[in-house]
């Protein structure tokens, strides 16, 4: 699978690490940046290159890291086409992809040790969506408000 990445400087290490452990799984990574570590670095620049590779390349997948996760899936979520999840646990990695068919997995490297963060991109990489209906229901209404900008009806 191709696998978009970017991080800022408070995610670089673990980016770093995921990026081999990708390739070691066999992924095609595909990094965003930043190349090297600058403690001054701002992560949109990077985070919406791997967002937007998601978006232009279907059937991939994502992972933005930063320090806390936040405000790198506040970025990634901004490119259309992007549905970004901050997995927190293994469960809400899981959540993202069966029910809301995440296609960025967004990671806080200061919140996490690095082999908990890692498990929770495995489960992420490895859960496919469900297809249930009442999940692509709702998919497929927040796909026609970012589109159209009208909102899906009330019950």
């Amino acid at each position: 699978m191709r696998v978009h990445i970017g991080s800022d400087h408070a995610g670089y290490e673990f980016k770093e690490h995921l990026v081999s452990w990708l390739r070691d799984k066999g992924h095609e990574v595909v990094d965003a940046g930043p190349a090297v570590y600058d403690a001054a670095d701002d992560y949109p620049p990077f985070v919406l290159r791997a967002a937007e590779g998601v978006a232009g390349d279907p059937g991939s997948l994502g992972i933005v890291v930063g320090g806390s996760g936040n405000g790198e899936q506040i970025a990634a979520n901004k490119v259309a086409g992007v549905r970004a999840a901050l997995a927190w646990s293994d469960e809400t990695a899981r959540l993202a992809r069966e029910h809301n068919d995440a296609n960025v997995v967004s990671i806080g490297a200061r919140m996490h040790s690095t082999a908990d963060a890692t498990r929770f991109v495995e489960v992420f990489l490895d859960t496919p969506y469900s297809g249930e209906e009442r999940h692509s229901r709702r998919i497929g209404m927040l796909g026609a408000y970012e589109r159209t900008g009208e909102l899906p009806p009330l019950p």
